[in-house]
């Protein structure tokens, strides 16, 4: 009993070196990679270094590795279990009378519970991470082409007024979103959710300031009113500087904590949330495909290696591995066009690799 005991501590000790192998692996292609792509595109600019673009890598690393994860989680697995075969351990393990259940169950719990650490302190960090590098790329995009760049259209809002907002230039200045020539239009939100105009104003220029924006010179009418002016004038914002630049956040710079509240600012604005959502939805599903992934691996390793055909059933695995990761990437479109709804876009490629890894397991099992 003791040693039937040890054998899930065993299991996953060994998980985590193959574990712990991959990661290493796949974050050094990662941060290679990632150095190669941002040398092409900043290395070039002026103050924009070897040292420069090894920071912007590490902050764009952590949440491309998030991504790959499934993948770490497939060859690890898969690395650890079939070293284990050669070691003949998983047959003497099963001559004992120990099912493979037994012993796929632990790697599959250990991947549930490393998901479950991504999706709550990992994925925040990483967000965290990527939000500070687009302000980076703001602002080396900035100091490249100083002056005033191109027209550019905004919106904002909130249940009770959306705000339309348009300047014929902008710029980015001491940190600061500048826009110059702005035309905002104004309109409440009924009761029953259509939009009324209220006003307009238009401005020389508007500084976005922590909640607000400061308008100068400024001309302001009304319906069936004649204009009034003014020097300045603070409106409300929802936006950020990130934010006014983009649109809105990159769903990748929203932490998993975040979500919620971005997808409620999303539909306040007026934009489509089903981003925020799909997002949401597949970072909960995370731990199971990373369980599914772990379910594979083991699956694909269980035949014996005096019988031979080990390294294809391993690239029979990395094939279906990859065949998962392309069905979750277009699920993911799917979601995000609402074509289908997110949280099924979410739990497709999970539900089918865990089922696949099932009936993978059921037939070398039981037969």
């Amino acid at each position: 009993m003791r040693a039937v005991g040890r054998l899930p501590t065993y299991v996953v000790t060994c998980s985590l070196v193959g574990l712990a192998a991959a990661l290493g692996v796949v974050s050094s292609i990662t941060l290679l990679v990632g150095f190669v792509e941002l040398s092409r595109a900043y290395g070039g600019r002026a103050g924009t270094g070897f040292l420069r673009v090894a920071e912007l890598d590490l902050y764009q690393a952590p949440a491309v590795i998030l991504l790959l994860m499934p993948f770490v989680f497939l060859f690890g697995i898969m690395s650890a279990f079939i070293a284990m075969n050669r070691r003949s351990e998983l047959v003497a393990m099963r001559a004992a009378g120990i099912s493979a259940w037994r012993f796929i169950f632990p790697a599959a719990a250990l991947a549930l519970v490393i998901g479950v650490i991504n999706v709550t302190a990992l994925n925040p960090m990483a967000a965290a991470l990527t939000g500070h590098l687009e302000d980076v790329k703001a602002d080396i995009n900035s100091g490249d082409a100083r002056g005033r760049r191109g027209e550019i259209w905004l919106r904002q809002g909130d249940e009770h007024t959306q705000v339309v907002i348009r300047a014929k230039s902008h710029e980015m200045a001491d940190g600061a979103v500048r826009l110059h020539n702005v035309s905002l239009f104004l309109q409440n939100v009924t009761a029953g959710g259509a939009l009324q105009f209220s006003r307009r104003i238009e401005a020389t220029e508007a500084r976005l300031d922590p909640g607000f924006w400061r308008l100068s010179d400024v001309r302001e009418a009304t319906p069936g009113a004649g204009s009034v002016r003014s020097e300045t004038l603070s409106i409300p914002s929802t936006l950020d500087r990130r934010t006014a630049l983009e649109g809105f956040a990159p769903k990748d710079a929203v932490g998993f904590w975040r979500l919620p509240d971005t997808i409620d600012r999303a539909d306040d604005a007026g934009f489509s949330s089903a981003p925020y959502r799909l997002r949401f939805f597949q970072l909960l599903a995370s731990p199971l495909l990373l369980a599914a992934m772990s379910v594979l691996g083991a699956a694909f390793s269980l035949r014996m290696a005096r019988l031979g055909g080990l390294i294809g059933m391993g690239i029979t695995g990395v094939a279906l591995g990859f065949a998962a990761f392309f069905l979750d990437r277009l699920c993911g479109a799917l979601g995000a066009a609402e074509v289908v709804p997110p949280v099924i876009a979410a739990l497709v490629t999970p539900v089918v690799a865990l089922l696949a890894g099932f009936t993978l397991l059921c037939y070398t099992e039981d037969g």
